[in-house]
């Protein structure tokens, strides 16, 4: 049996990385994703063997906390393991870490198993005869605080707008999970991130949209300073704006030396 905690090697290519020759924070997100997906697979719980069977992962939440990205040709590992898992719900984790071993932040997800006709939820511990228990490890530490739920009040300012179109979409048919956390990111100016650090960052996904759909960006602050933005959507066939993503970011001053 394979081992429990899955690890996958790297590359911080240059054209993933932004003006600090950092590696954007949506390009790490990819990593991750792919990692789990890699993991899944090799464990007989992913894409290739739940395709056939008109099922797929759905990520429900997640939090990325860095207190270092990658560098251009940096080489970089992700690791991940499930954590633990209920019915409808798994939680996974991961750990990010630079060629030599340090760590350089964790994320931590929830994923829920749907079937792709019905868009309904899925018994995960009945997926192949209960095979996901085998590889549960709730013995690795994640060493970042748990998922928080965002809360927003009814003051949110609107801030942007975009229309979803084909390259914002997957293979699901719906907007890719990152494309989400890139446009939030978008909000914030160029001359934020000299100055600022993006340390962590807590999304929920609520519902789905689709090309064709416009997004709308909410905006406000909270008492902490973190800044905390819904997404709804609306289309020709909706009589009022949908939430489909709220999310919170948390920047922390860049300190010169």
């Amino acid at each position: 049996m394979l081992l429990k905690v899955g690890k996958y090697d790297f590359l911080c290519e240059p054209f993933h990385c932004d003006f600090s020759k950092q590696l954007f924070l949506g390009q790490l997100g990819n990593h991750m994703l792919n990692a789990a997906d890699f993991h899944a697979n090799e464990r007989g719980m992913g894409i290739n063997y739940l395709s056939p069977l008109h099922k797929t992962w759905v990520l429900s939440r997640l939090a990325i906390e860095m207190e270092a990205m990658p560098h251009a040709y940096d080489m970089f590992s992700v690791e991940t393991w499930v954590e633990s898992a209920m019915r409808y719900f798994t939680y996974r984790d991961f750990r990010v870490s630079d060629h030599d071993g340090n760590t350089l932040g964790y994320g931590k997800s929830i994923w829920a198993l749907i079937d792709t006709d019905t868009r309904q939820p899925q018994d995960i511990l009945k997926m192949h005869d209960g095979h996901i228990v085998n590889y549960i490890e709730p013995d690795k530490e994640c060493k970042i605080g748990s998922l928080s739920r965002v809360k927003m009040s009814k003051e949110a300012q609107k801030c942007r707008e975009f229309k979803v179109t084909y390259s914002d979409t997957d293979y699901n048919g719906h907007m890719n999970s990152i494309k989400y956390i890139e446009r939030v990111l978008d909000i914030f100016p160029l001359e934020h991130y000299k100055t600022h650090f993006l340390r962590r960052i807590d999304i929920a996904y609520v519902a789905e949209s689709y090309c064709g759909d416009t997004l709308r960006f909410y905006r406000e602050t909270d008492a902490d300073g973190g800044i905390m933005i819904s997404v709804r959507k609306s289309n020709d066939n909706l009589q009022e704006e949908v939430e489909v993503v709220r999310c919170k970011v948390t920047f922390v001053k860049i300190t010169e030396e």
